[in-house]
């Protein structure tokens, strides 16, 4: 997700900020990259440079490269970082391609620094930490990493102001890397990439450089380059006066640090894979190499979908000062006329509906929107949002807070062009906040949809008991979900006793809950679906729940060892991760799970079942951390092509584009045949997938997961993106790109809401947003993070309805969920038009009236009984309906276009769900 209106910064702020960094860049330049004199005492070393797990499979790249520079230095071992001390007392400190660091290190980080320290960083440094290290790096290092290029770019000097240094061949060619995005106070960017806006490629300030490239790595860059950058940046911070002489070291600095040649654990250089993974590569002498490091608690899964979730973020500080550019400016802009838009949208669902059932609506002559001005009394004592909001002292209706929103959006521009940042983000946040309580929240307004939630294995272990577990039937039931993707086979075991599968979970005793849940979900009228992992097979944190060893494999790896799949190293669990996989081009494993799939969907009553980890873990190529090297793998492979995986890298583009097709294969052809196998036994079953919503060739190259292939097949019936952010901006730039694709086919999209740490009123937010959009519903994760206060949310806006009648759920009833959905259309046209200060000829509401009958009569005979006559019918006449509406809301267009554009989105969830019904009938017909 490469939102480049985030990161570009403006280039005028380069022409201001000069100072000490390129004059003293100029006179390195002129000494030709020189090394400074050493005396007896600087023989030693004067660099430390940090070895950790992330890095190691590169070090004997990194480290050649650091013994041609000529810089004396030793190792530090980032494991042992525990302090400021253990950072050593050299003055700079090299962090090169480090991604995760604990809060522990960071803090430790910023106190060595705080003593006169040096840092010189490269890669996408701390971008796997969590939040609150990610931002304090951020100050540290004056920038931080945005996102990766996805080629190959010149870096070439800043145009503003080019010092004489810039002109030096050394510093500048050709470098795979990112964007580095540099804070806008006390930063420099000497280096910028050959692209759109030319953004940052180095970051500099007085106390750091930040790399935007992975150093040490020759399918990033060439080691002259390398070497160039590392060499001058050295000799500069040694040259440097403050805070002392170039000779002094950091005050209370641990003295421990690795100058001896040492043997190497197993690495090798990135390009080049070990020859096996199941042994190690013999050990070579290389200098200097700290002790091996024992394993540490990786990120899991969850932290790579909070790293994709910083590509899209818009974070507005309320005393903060710091500029924002034009891009910024835009964005908050729109946020807010986009929120203004979700406030209306949803009010005037609420009021169409109460219209409908008889209740009076007066107008009100004196103002100018529809939603601010019929609201009958009878409505409002419905809906204390409408009424009044505290806010700093003032009482607000609701008309109040949409006004002085509508005047804030306004005057942000001029805010900001008077450079009040503070004032504007304050005001920002105002608007914001006084919306978000204008949302109806107490009565239901949502239409038939998918609401889906993920139960998760721990809440099931939590339960108990058949008792426990119909307590969280009961809850979700009343709050409106209709559909529950339940944990059923987790790290290796199943929630069931299994005849497949060689081991229950052993944190269940005694009974059977998928047994229980399939009962409980049915007599609520509610869809059970078994959420499986397919391949991961084991999971540290579950090892460490059942005192197990962390590196145990899970029960199955376990009494298969030739089923496991591993990285370019030979470890089954990449660094940085939590999970062994199994190999997806073994024919066993594929027997075994469709074995295990098979006796689910056949043994109980299941509605569906969902595929999660239907991918490989995550891996870089350009850092050289790639994977897939198991035994059936490599075999197969070998005899395709007549190479051994295992010996090509990503620089041998053809051989390493047919690697990648093998094993993206091995994932598209393993879901075809469950698709077939399974819907063989049950005929309607409906199949689901949880994946990542990265762009299709990143993700292609990083997890080999190519679910628009599957959706463009027919082999699923639901996509079901993680589409998870904690505010609603994030969430529409991670979703839209899905949702308004047109590769998905017949099958339905069902972004993914995350529940933990949202605001309960910002979760609302994003389903009114779903609801506005071409979706036809949502998935909660979890079950573990569904509290009171969303279960009153819930149960209020969308909770069942008491009637004899079941609502239909869009992926089984797909055309009656399409006729209702059209009625509640009608509603709102009708409330409009009844209503109507923009006095349309009679002539135009009739004739939008009659068509809008004429659809509604097709898509209700197509319901009532469904046929491929009935079936042409409807989608005739709402192509024709479709192509006319524009025309006939063009008067509603110029007064309020967020409200016709949620029109035409919910005009083209109903063809989507014809479309999918379709389908549905060729498959199972009526």
């Amino acid at each position: 997700m490469k939102n480049e209106e985030k990161y570009h910064k403006n280039a005028n702020s380069q022409i201001k900020k000069a100072g000490l960094l390129i004059l003293s860049f100029n006179f390195l330049i002129l000494n030709n990259f020189n090394i400074l004199p050493v005396t007896a005492a600087t023989e030693e070393p004067v660099l430390s440079v940090v070895y950790g797990q992330e890095n190691a499979n590169q070090w004997r790249g990194i480290s050649d490269r650091l013994q041609a520079t000529g810089v004396k230095y030793c190792v530090v071992s980032l494991n042992d970082v525990k302090s400021g001390a253990d950072w050593g007392d050299r003055r700079v400190l090299f962090l090169p391609n480090i991604e995760t660091l604990t809060p522990t290190q960071a803090i430790a980080l910023e106190d060595w620094m705080s003593k006169g320290g040096r840092l010189i960083a490269s890669g996408p440094v701390g971008s796997l930490s969590s939040p609150g290290v990610r931002q304090l790096l951020r100050s540290l290092l004056g920038g931080y990493w945005g996102f990766s290029l996805s080629d190959t770019e010149q870096i070439k000097p800043t145009k503003t102001n080019i010092p004489e240094w810039a002109n030096q061949a050394g510093l500048f060619g050709k470098v795979r890397g990112g964007v580095v995005i540099p804070n806008d106070m006390g930063t420099e960017s000497p280096a910028v990439w050959n692209s759109k806006d030319n953004p940052a490629a180095v970051v500099t300030t007085e106390h750091s450089t930040f790399l935007g490239w992975r150093w040490g790595i020759d399918t990033a860059s060439t080691a002259e380059l390398d070497n160039a950058w590392l060499k001058t940046t050295v000799n500069y911070y040694l040259r440097a006066p403050a805070p002392s002489n170039r000779n002094q070291k950091i005050v209370g600095g641990s003295q421990s640090c690795s100058t001896t040649v040492a043997a190497a654990p197993s690495v090798q250089r990135s390009s080049y894979p070990p020859s096996s993974p199941s042994s190690p590569p013999p050990q070579t002498a290389i200098a200097p190499i700290p002790r091996p490091l024992p394993i540490v608690k990786p990120p899991s899964s969850q932290e790579a979908i909070d790293q994709l979730e910083q590509t899209v973020r818009l974070d507005v500080a309320p005393n903060s000062n710091e500029p924002i550019d034009n891009n910024q400016a835009i964005a908050l802009q729109q946020e807010l006329e986009n929120l203004i838009g979700r406030v209306e949208s949803a009010n005037l669902a609420v009021l169409a509906d109460a219209a409908n059932v008889g209740e009076a609506i007066s107008e009100d002559k004196h103002s100018s929107r529809y939603l601010d001005n019929y609201a009958s009394q009878s409505v409002k004592k419905q809906l204390p949002q409408l009424a009044s909001t505290k806010l700093g002292g003032l009482v607000m209706t609701r008309e109040q807070a949409l006004a002085q929103a509508r005047v804030i959006t306004k005057n942000l521009p001029l805010l900001i062009a008077q450079k009040n940042y503070a004032l504007a983000r304050q005001q920002w946040l105002v608007a914001k906040t006084n919306l978000w309580q204008q949302f109806p929240i107490n009565r239901r307004l949502a239409q038939p949809e998918i609401r889906a939630v993920w139960l998760d294995r721990g809440t099931i272990v939590r339960a108990g008991s058949k008792a426990g577990l119909s307590e969280i039937f009961d809850r979700l039931a009343q709050a409106g979900i209709n559909t529950v993707f339940f944990e059923t086979v987790n790290a290796g075991y199943t929630i069931y006793p299994s005849q497949v599968a060689k081991e229950q979970n052993p944190l269940i005793r005694g009974w059977d809950p998928l047994a229980e849940a399939v009962k409980l979900a049915h007599e609520r009228d509610m869809e059970l679906h078994a959420w499986v992992w397919t391949f991961a097979a084991g999971n540290q944190r579950h090892n460490q729940i059942l005192n197990l060893n962390p590196d145990y494999p899970g029960p199955v790896l376990a009494a298969h060892p030739d089923w496991a799949n591993y990285d370019n190293l030979g470890k089954m669990i990449p660094v940085g991760q939590t999970k062994p996989f199994f190999d997806p081009a073994n024919p066993e494993v594929r027997q075994y799970l469709l074995k295990l799939f098979e006796e689910i969907v056949t043994r109980y009553n299941v509605d569906g079942l969902q595929l999660d980890y239907i991918r490989y873990p995550f891996q870089d190529p350009s850092a050289g951390r790639t994977y897939g090297y198991g035994k059936a793998a490599r075999a197969q492979f070998q005899q395709l092509t007549g190479v051994d995986p295992i010996n090509i890298s990503p620089s041998q583009a053809d051989l390493w584009q047919k690697w990648t097709t093998f094993r993206t294969d091995q994932i598209d052809s393993f879901v075809a045949q469950v698709s077939q196998q399974l819907r063989q036994k049950q005929p309607n079953l409906i199949l689901s997938v949880a994946v990542f919503p990265l762009p299709e060739q990143e993700r292609i190259q990083k997890i080999q997961q190519n679910w628009e292939t599957w959706a463009r097949r027919g082999d699923v019936d639901l996509i079901v993106p993680m589409t998870y952010a904690l505010d609603t901006s994030r969430f529409q730039r991670l979703a839209q790109p899905w949702i308004t694709s047109k590769q998905l086919g017949a099958t339905l999209l069902v972004p993914g809401i995350r529940l933990l740490s949202l605001p309960t009123i910002g979760a609302f937010d994003q389903l009114q947003l779903v609801r506005d959009l071409p979706v036809s519903g949502y998935a909660l994760f979890a079950a573990d993070n569904f509290n009171n206060d969303l279960q009153k949310l819930f149960t209020s806006t969308q909770g069942r309805v008491q009637s004899t009648k079941s609502e239909p759920i869009p992926h089984r009833q797909p055309f009656q969920t399409a006729a209702i959905r059209y009625t509640a259309l009608q509603r709102e046209w009708k409330f409009v038009f009844q209503n109507d200060q923009l006095q349309r000829p009679a002539q135009t509401i009739s004739d939008f009236n009659n068509q809008a009958e004429v659809l509604r009569s097709a898509l209700n005979q197509l319901a009532a009984s469904p046929s491929a006559s009935k079936l042409l019918v409807a989608k005739a006449s709402l192509t024709r309906f479709q192509s006319q509406f524009r025309v006939l809301m063009s008067q509603e267009l110029k007064s309020n276009s967020y409200q016709v554009k949620v029109w035409e989105n919910r005009l083209l969830t109903i063809e989507r769900l014809l479309r999918y019904g379709e389908r549905r009938v060729q498959l199972h017909p009526l």
